[in-house]
């Protein structure tokens, strides 16, 4: 299918060829009849990838804080790549779609293959969207008209925050396209509008909707227009859909406003607020979230848990449904804010426009209609013409986010696997990276691979909740598979594995503990094997703060911190020691009652079969700009310490010197290089299966207990 990408390296954008979504647990699967242009939003993102290096940061300073703080714990070589990766992935643009059902996933019913619905879907031939972000399109609005929805939920929900009442006055300051629904909208609700822009275009279509306008850029006198419409009284709130970096807006809104107004941000504009325009007329400023209620919370749009009507009335989904109803009315007409439509293959026009000084408003993009055809419903996208040829070490990756095509897959490829297919839900990040890095395919359909002969490995690299599924099925398969942190997110889950693995001993199972590969390690390592006494080994990871509703804290999804990351570690001590882990504890920092997250902030105790001691304290409550690991070895009149695999400080060890390396190495590419060797050699697995189950057992135990 095609999709419109952006690089945020240069703002460019490209048409590009990747395979169809696949269809998620309580997602749709829809093939797009329109999409909309966010001329506020999508021209931001063009002009921010056209910008300067120096622009970019001084658009975000916040980010440049955290590259300083990066480089000076990691290295300036880590530091850079990982900037880079992350400009080189390309982004998909578009957050207004319309277009026909065509599958349900898991959990999603009462909507029948044909539906037409709008989202917040992609500029894509086909996309695949949480169904608490679509709605139903009524029969007598059209798709054109339909793709104005998420933009008009926009508007409404500054509305619902502005609580305006029947015949009150309303400044709306920016009349773009979010603006101009908003006074149809505001008008419906009986109020009298004022709209202010400097566009005598856009001016005129809000008076043809029923509001007065005033232009500044004419020289009119906003304030005392203002007065003039409010009978002297001072409006009563003002809704800015505006986008500009100046405080005026908000200042000018201030002074309109009587006393007790109220002022409601929708669009982008300058904060520094004045306390005087505030404190004398007990002005309240609130900055409205997108669509509504809903947003950006990962369980109500990913996990379609919806919010009891009695206590949210008006959620996205549901503002969508009212915006739609507006339109089916007529108390909505967008059909005068559509100034260019583009067929899909002319999408890239599109976009050069938003940066273009032709005047433009609304811009629909057309696709080819294809109601009941599936034949271009492809989920795998040829992209080497070469031969595909099997033998070991052909290596399958499921999975091409971030960490999968800055770390892992380069270390494969550094190896000398032979890479086929790459897959990823969206596509996107598997035809990019499968692109990059000479993969034979990109596909969004897992099975695929299993079912490919010529593939004998598969790396797993997906979410958490996955790897269970993935790597019993690539074990089912026939596959060798290394697995990226964690195993399994339940026992009830390792123990399903770590039978299946013992079933087939030929095949390789290896988890991603690179730790215990980096040279630092292996040095320590070596000497600490000479030494037959007991070792005290402390870890501090100032882990870093995530929010508690971050995919990786949620127990189901991400398997919380400790089974998620701190695994790491535990599994690192568990190879230092050399022996078994006999008991392990952990608590908690703290009272957590109130609090989901009760392993982010914790100390690990760990006792091993041979008297060594180990502790692990994982804390996200430090700084940033401090080393995220540091370690300490306590044995024998010696002392080892090694922070964040950079300097290495030993004492009391002839076979063991300090040194500091000039590069990062966390021991990626070695991990990657001995497991990808024993496929190859049809060698024992790496890291003994014994300790991958105990390491796994080790760091779920942990976790339930501070739950």
């Amino acid at each position: 299918m095609k999709q419109l990408l952006q690089s945020l390296k240069d703002g460019s954008t490209e048409l590009a060829d990747v395979p169809a979504p696949k269809v998620g647990k309580g997602q749709l699967l829809i093939r797009t009849s329109n999409s909309l242009v966010s001329a506020g939003t999508e021209r931001m993102l063009v002009k921010f990838g056209q910008s300067s290096w120096l622009s970019k940061a001084r658009q975000q300073p916040d980010k440049v804080r955290m590259v300083l703080d990066k480089a000076k714990t990691d290295g300036i070589g880590a530091t850079y790549d990982a900037v880079m990766s992350k400009l080189d992935q390309p982004l998909p643009l578009g957050y207004c779609n319309v277009g026909h059902v065509v599958e349900a996933g898991a959990g999603v019913g009462g909507i029948d293959p044909g539906t037409r619905v709008v989202s917040n879907g992609k500029h894509a031939e086909y996309v695949a969207v949480p169904k608490n972000l679509c709605a139903r399109v009524p029969e007598n609005v059209s798709s054109a008209a339909a793709s104005f929805t998420v933009l008009g939920a926009i508007g409404l929900q500054g509305i619902r925050l502005l609580k305006p009442t029947l015949g009150e006055c309303v400044v709306v300051t920016g009349l773009g396209m979010i603006g101009l629904m908003t006074v149809q909208m505001l008008r419906a609700q009986g109020c009298r509008v004022l709209g202010i822009d400097l566009d005598e275009t856009r001016l005129e279509m809000a008076r043809s909707f029923g509001a007065e306008t005033v232009n500044p850029g004419a020289g009119q006198d906003v304030i005392a227009t203002a007065a003039a419409f409010s009978r002297g009284r001072g409006v009563d709130g003002v809704i800015i859909t505006a986008s500009t970096e100046s405080d005026g807006p908000v200042h000018q809104a201030a002074e309109m406003c009587r006393k007790r107004g109220r002022i409601v941000l929708v669009g982008v504009a300058g904060l520094k607020l004045s306390r005087a325009d505030f404190y004398e007329k007990e002005l309240s400023f609130q900055v409205s979230c997108s669509y509504g209620p809903g947003r950006y919370d990962t369980r109500y749009e990913e996990g379609g848990q919806d919010y009891p009507i009695g206590f949210v009335r008006w959620t996205e989904q549901r503002n969508f449904e009212a915006v739609l109803d507006l339109m089916s009315s007529g108390a909505i007409n967008v059909t005068p804010l559509i100034s260019h439509r583009f067929k899909l293959e002319q999408a890239g026009e599109a976009m050069r426009l938003l940066t273009s000084n032709e005047t433009h408003l609304g811009i629909l993009i057309d696709y080819p209609s294809r109601l009941t055809d599936k034949t271009d419903l492809i989920r795998s996208v040829n992209l080497s013409s070469e031969p595909v040829t099997g033998g070991r070490g052909t290596v399958a990756f499921i999975g091409a986010g971030n960490y999968a095509g800055r770390v892992l897959i380069p270390a494969f490829r550094k190896a000398g696997a032979h890479l086929t297919s790459v897959v990823s839900n969206g596509g996107v990040s598997a035809t990019h990276f499968g692109t990059k890095y000479g993969f034979s395919k990109a596909a969004t359909d897992m099975q695929s691979v299993l079912d490919d002969t010529n593939t004998d490995t598969v790396v797993i690299a997906t979410r958490h909740d996955a790897h269970a599924v993935q790597v019993l099925a690539a074990l089912k398969a026939g596959k060798h598979v290394f697995c990226e942190k964690p195993l399994c997110l339940s026992i009830e889950e390792l123990n399903s594995i770590e039978s299946e693995a013992r079933a087939r001993p030929a095949q390789n199972l290896m988890v991603g503990f690179n730790r215990r590969f980096s040279p630092q390690i292996l040095a320590i390592k070596s000497e600490l094997d000479k030494v037959s006494q007991p070792k005290h080994f402390t870890m501090i990871v100032n882990a870093g703060e995530i929010p508690a509703e971050h995919w990786t804290q949620d127990p189901e999804v991400g398997g919380g911190r400790i089974v998620g990351e701190a695994c790491h570690f535990i599994d690192l001590l568990r190879h230092l020691a050399g022996a078994p882990i006999t008991a392990a504890s952990a608590v908690a920092l703290g009272e957590h009652a109130a609090i989901a997250v009760r392993d982010d902030k914790a100390t690990i105790t760990l006792e091993f079969a041979d008297g060594s001691i180990g502790v692990i304290n994982y804390l996200a409550n430090g700084h940033q700009s401090v080393a995220k690991e540091r370690l300490e070895v306590f044995v024998a009149g010696g002392v080892i310490q090694l922070e964040n695999f950079l300097r290495l400080n030993a004492a009391g060890f002839a076979g063991l010197k300090s040194s500091r390396l000039w590069r990062q190495d966390k021991g990626q590419n070695a991990c990657a290089t001995a497991f990808l060797d024993s496929v190859r050699l049809g060698a024992p697995v790496p890291i003994p299966a014994d300790e991958i189950f105990e390491v796994s057992r080790v760091a779920i135990n942990l976790a339930d207990s501070l739950r």
